[in-house]
């Protein structure tokens, strides 16, 4: 019986689901670039985060585009190059976001009110 609560637990609770997917912490701000539709490559998102290292960009990239997330194109010219979006699957989870960034405006606490909004977030005050 403690088998089937554990798969059942797995199989039923979408909230561990889409965190195994977006979970960690450097996907949501990935997503975040991602969402201006734009086909980016990977210095440019690197750029835009400029505390992740290459390997840990690499690999939250793998990933998501493994759960369906992120599509990849590479380019086979002179010189090859790989552009990064989000797919629909990636898309749907934008509306979600803004929803997250919205409670978390309203949560911040008060020595927040200094700070600006990073520039890669869509929501506003």
């Amino acid at each position: 019986m403690n088998k089937i609560n554990e798969t059942d637990e797995k199989l039923l609770c979408p909230i561990k689901y889409t965190l195994g997917i977006v979970g960690g912490k450097w996907k949501l701000p990935i997503i975040c670039i991602l969402s201006s539709g734009e086909p980016y490559r990977f210095n440019y998102i690197k750029k835009r985060l400029p505390e992740i290292t290459n390997m840990m960009l690499t690999q939250s990239l793998k990933e998501m585009e493994a759960s369906g997330m992120v599509g990849r194109k590479q380019f086979n010219e002179v010189p090859p190059h790989v552009e990064y979006t989000l797919t629909e699957k990636g898309k749907s989870l934008l509306k979600p976001l803004e929803s997250l960034a919205e409670w978390g405006i309203e949560n911040m606490h008060q020595e927040a009110d200094n700070l600006s909004l990073c520039e890669n977030c869509q929501a506003e005050k």
